[in-house]
């Protein structure tokens, strides 16, 4: 009996706090429906995506009738986790391949917001001992970010340079373990991908996600060794919602103003091809 009481003790808690906080992130009224008045409140991580909310926010919000608050983190996890208990409406931060694996592992029901995707931000490779990729000598320590989807897409990136091979079919959650050809005998170091620029001091490359880049101050179109390129690339990143809030007017709006002629040259113009306008 001791043990029920708890179990039903805890259930009613949680239930009382996934309310309160679905009420407090989504601005709903008692029908269940969005405010189209109530501010929108979107989770991001700072550069580019919180650079570019709080553009949207300054320009271009007012005059389309959005009210835009903008709550940036500097991790992969907390922003959809935001989302899915309501602490925040939407998320800007990630692409199809890392939402599609977080969805699978953690049970939750994210989804893209239809038009959307926004940017591209090339991966790279990048070295402060190394002036080319073809500089690698044998046994020499290459960091990748240890999220699955993107240590595969670091590992795709290396073999499209030449430096490994993966087997055949190696899809989206490819890991060290699929390298079938390693000439060089390169050892592989698995990092959260946020500490990756401060990993290069201590490795002899480091494959580097964009925005973690342009924080460090590292751009892949002068700097990295080697990049990805746009051209069928699947790792735009886009606006997210729970599934269910496709349809809110706000997000609607800013999914709208996000694909704008507007953004387009403001991401043209400030990061001069280390972010991609994906629209």
């Amino acid at each position: 009996m001791r043990n029920t009481a708890r179990i039903t003790t805890a259930a009613l808690a949680v239930t009382a706090l996934t309310l309160g906080l679905g009420a407090c992130g989504s601005g709903s009224d008692d029908s269940g429906k969005a405010d189209p008045n109530a501010t929108l409140t979107v989770a991001a991580t700072p550069t580019p995506q919180g650079e570019i909310l709080t553009y949207v926010k300054d320009h271009l919000a007012k005059k389309a009738g959005l009210k835009l608050e903008v709550k940036e983190f500097t991790d992969y996890v907390t922003p959809n986790t935001a989302v899915q208990q309501g602490e925040v409406d939407a998320n800007y931060f990630q692409h199809k391949p890392y939402l599609d694996d977080f969805n699978k592992k953690n049970g939750t029901d994210i989804v893209p917001v239809p038009g959307g995707t926004v940017h591209l931000e090339p991966l790279g490779i990048y070295s402060k001992s190394l002036k080319k990729l073809d500089g690698l000598t044998q046994g020499a320590t290459v960091a990748l970010p240890n999220d699955t989807t993107n240590e595969a897409r670091a590992l795709k990136l290396l073999e499209a340079n030449g430096v490994l091979k993966l087997k055949q079919g190696a899809g989206y959650d490819a890991t060290p373990k699929d390298v079938t050809s390693n000439p060089k005998g390169l050892k592989f170091k698995e990092l959260e991908a946020a500490q990756l620029p401060r990993s290069l001091g201590d490795v002899d490359a480091a494959v580097i996600n964009g925005n973690y880049a342009l924080e460090a101050h590292l751009s892949p179109a002068k700097d990295a060794l080697a990049a990805e390129s746009a051209k069928n690339n699947p790792y735009a990143n886009f606006l997210a919602v729970k599934k269910g809030d496709e349809t809110d007017p706000r997000v609607k709006k800013l999914a709208t103003l996000l694909t704008s002629p507007e953004v387009k040259k403001y991401i043209e113009d400030k990061y001069q091809g280390a972010v991609v306008p994906a629209f």
